[in-house]
């Protein structure tokens, strides 16, 4: 009788400690295999895409605008500006590319012809509950959270390419909400690559 109740008691130690790891470890764990994998859900053609403040700060596709600032909120690694041709010039560690011409005022551009622009949105295959999350606003909290991640891809005939990813937090209350929650430290612009 002894060694059942101790096996017993086991069993439930080893589950109670399980879900604790489950519950502190699965965002990290997310992140892990997001860096492998992530499951597309869509894929779509940019139409037009511009800087909402060409110095820096925020970026538009389409109607979606996106922050420049990286994870740590500290200025991203890229740079938009309108030159004297009034052509949309990206710059990101002293490399630069020009996205098209026929900039207006406000850097706002539409692909040339002969260039891919697309926005592709995917999502983390691995979600993580948050039983102890607590929202004092609302009283409402999310019971999973995902990331999602924005990635926009801008390939010219001549062979230049710039990739930018967006990584942020997709709550789930009765459905998937807004994908676009932010959290300190895992969210923001996370990947600038730019081939002239």
């Amino acid at each position: 009788m002894a060694r059942i109740l101790l096996r017993t008691s086991l069993i439930i130690v080893s589950l109670i400690a399980l879900a604790l790891g489950w519950i502190a470890g699965a965002r990290r764990l997310s992140l892990f295999l997001d860096g492998f994998h992530t499951a597309e859900i869509e894929s779509r053609p940019v139409t037009k895409f511009g800087a909402e403040n060409v110095s820096g700060g925020m970026l538009r596709i389409d109607e979606v605008e996106f922050s420049t600032a990286g994870p740590d909120y500290r200025p991203g690694p890229i740079r938009m500006q309108v030159n004297q041709n009034h052509q949309l010039v990206c710059e990101s560690d002293s490399r630069t590319i020009v996205l098209g011409e026929g900039a207006d005022s406000l850097g706002t551009i539409r692909p040339a012809q002969g260039v891919k622009a697309r926005l592709q949105i995917s999502r983390s295959l691995v979600s993580w509950p948050t039983p102890l999350a607590i929202n004092f606003m609302t009283g409402v909290s999310p019971s999973w959270k995902r990331h999602l991640y924005y990635r926009l891809i801008w390939e010219r005939r001549d062979g230049g390419r710039l990739e930018l990813v967006w990584r942020y937090e997709q709550w789930f209350y009765q459905s998937w909400a807004s994908g676009f929650m932010t959290h300190p430290g895992t969210t923001g612009l996370v990947r600038a690559e730019l081939r002239p």
